[in-house]
């Protein structure tokens, strides 16, 4: 297998950990292990006495569990613990793909659900997004994109990096025309649960389709990214034992502590996902002025979902230039749109699910005002 470079995550690689003001993260607010442990009584003494002991392959039984009552259709024996959301990808993309196949993704997307196809062989066929029409999905030409040799179609929704999400009709299309040309749906359902609309929230994939295929991950609506904990959900008992079959050559089983702990936030995701909804919620309102203030250099679609949005620059001199600028003379991060294979030099992502953004907001607007 051949992967091209992983631009998203070079360039974070280069400024994640210098630049003093993050205003792109995907993520939402963490919390410390103490504080995460005191949603539970005895929960400290447990951890302590946790034994650093091989994981069950599939993922321990208590946190399958927990991860199975975030479904209607899929149980325990239906779910496959991985490494954070990407080694997810990565199993299934090589357990579903072959040489010649085809997949139909969205663009811009992040990067490894179209890097993997490609490097398993298959032919990539982009479902384009455009702002202009507030990156609502055209069913129309993925219809048209479906071929013969197509074996899946790539949703994620809510959506990195635009903040867009599906209605239920439109959702429910891409079933439709998966289950009649009989190929799967892998949905990448990573920020589920971060709607400002609870009535938006749409079913996860799984549930509707013997062939979906619902990805969900602890880092984004959880904000526990240092779990390095992420799932598969799919009736497909098939290629569900392909991918635990590949995960013998990766990480075999998870973290033990990392397994505790997820299966503890998951039984308290009320409170935790709430809490980081009323951040996103008080960071929108400081967005709305922030965007409204500064419309003669930059435009937005408003998000629908999660924990991020991907506005429009309008100066001449491109968003990679932009924002290396604002990284250079304001320590401000932004990320560009050319780290989404290099859809275009317009856009960048901006992240709004952390407590100090708007301290990071603040100095952004300090930086365009001195320009």
């Amino acid at each position: 297998m051949q992967l091209r470079e992983f631009a998203l995550e070079r360039f974070f690689a280069q400024h994640e950990f210098t630049a003093p003001h993050l205003l792109c993260t995907s993520d939402c607010e963490s919390v410390s292990v103490a504080d995460l442990l005191a949603h539970e009584e005895g929960a400290m003494e447990r951890f302590m006495d946790l034994r650093l002991n091989y994981t069950e392959a599939p993922g321990g039984i208590e946190l399958r569990q927990e991860i199975a009552g975030l479904y209607t259709s899929v149980g325990t024996d239906n779910i496959l613990v991985s490494a954070g959301a990407e080694e997810a990808i990565f199993l299934c993309m090589n357990a579903m793909l072959s040489p010649g196949d085809e997949v139909v993704v969205p663009c811009p997307a992040y990067q490894s659900l179209h890097e993997v196809a490609r490097g398993a062989g298959a032919r990539v066929v982009p479902w384009m997004m455009h702002d202009d029409n507030g990156w609502r999905p055209d069913i129309e030409a993925l219809k048209e994109s479906v071929t013969p040799k197509t074996k899946a179609v790539v949703l994620n929704t809510p959506h990195n990096p635009t903040g867009s999400l599906m209605t239920r009709e439109e959702f429910v299309a891409v079933r439709d025309i998966a289950e009649d040309a009989n190929i799967h749906v892998f949905s990448d359902e990573v920020y589920r649960g971060l709607e400002y609309d609870p009535k938006d929230r749409l079913p996860p994939m799984a549930d509707l389709y013997e062939k979906g295929i619902s990805v969900g991950v602890m880092s984004k609506a959880m904000g526990l990214a240092g779990l390095r904990i992420g799932w598969t959900a799919t009736e497909d008992a098939d290629l569900l034992g392909k991918m635990a079959a590949l995960k013998d050559y990766t990480t075999i089983c998870a973290s033990a502590p990392s397994e505790f702990l997820a299966a503890l936030a998951l039984r308290h995701r009320k409170a935790i996902v709430g809490r980081n909804l009323g951040i996103i919620r008080s960071n929108l309102a400081l967005l709305d002025r922030f965007f409204a203030d500064h419309a003669d250099v930059l435009a937005w679609v408003r998000p629908r979902a999660g924990a991020i949005a991907f506005p429009h620059v309008l100066a001449d001199e491109g968003a990679e230039a932009f924002c290396l600028d604002a990284i250079r003379k304001a320590g401000v991060l932004l990320l560009p749109s050319t780290k989404y294979d290099g859809y275009d030099d317009h856009h960048f992502r901006i992240g709004f699910a952390r407590a100090d953004m708007p301290a990071s907001l603040t100095r952004f607007g300090e930086y365009l005002a001195s320009r």
